[in-house]
């Protein structure tokens, strides 16, 4: 091997370990990202989590309040929870921005007299 053709091999190692370089630090930057990714779901499953313990303590009370309702009433609130008017005035329509009716409120859990 002669001294041209060992400049041109150290030449050809550079330019592989500079490539090389090059592509460690673009792992060393998706796996960065990936980590924060990673960090970021961490931390929204924990909230998550936090918030399913809160509904499924809530839930115990919603429970008891709508088993005193009978099957029709029920089926009446579950269309006022998915935000439509169940009262006589507005029946059927949409609640604006599920601000909460009085009218809507008295037909599911007021009281009736029976005829």
């Amino acid at each position: 091997m002669d001294k041209r053709d060992l400049y041109d091999s150290f030449g050809e190692m550079e330019q592989q370990m500079q490539q090389m370089l090059d592509k460690m630090a673009k792992l060393r930057a998706d796996m960065t990202t990936v980590l924060e990714k990673n960090a970021e779901l961490v931390i929204e499953n924990e909230h998550l989590r936090e918030h399913m313990v809160e509904i499924e303590n809530e839930l115990p009370k919603k429970a008891a309040s709508t088993t005193t309702l009978s099957k029709s009433r029920q089926n009446l609130e579950k269309l006022y929870d998915e935000g439509f008017h169940v009262c006589n005035q507005f029946y059927g329509k949409r609640r604006d921005d599920d601000e909460s009716c009085v009218f809507c409120l008295e037909v599911i859990y007021g009281e009736r007299e029976r005829a």
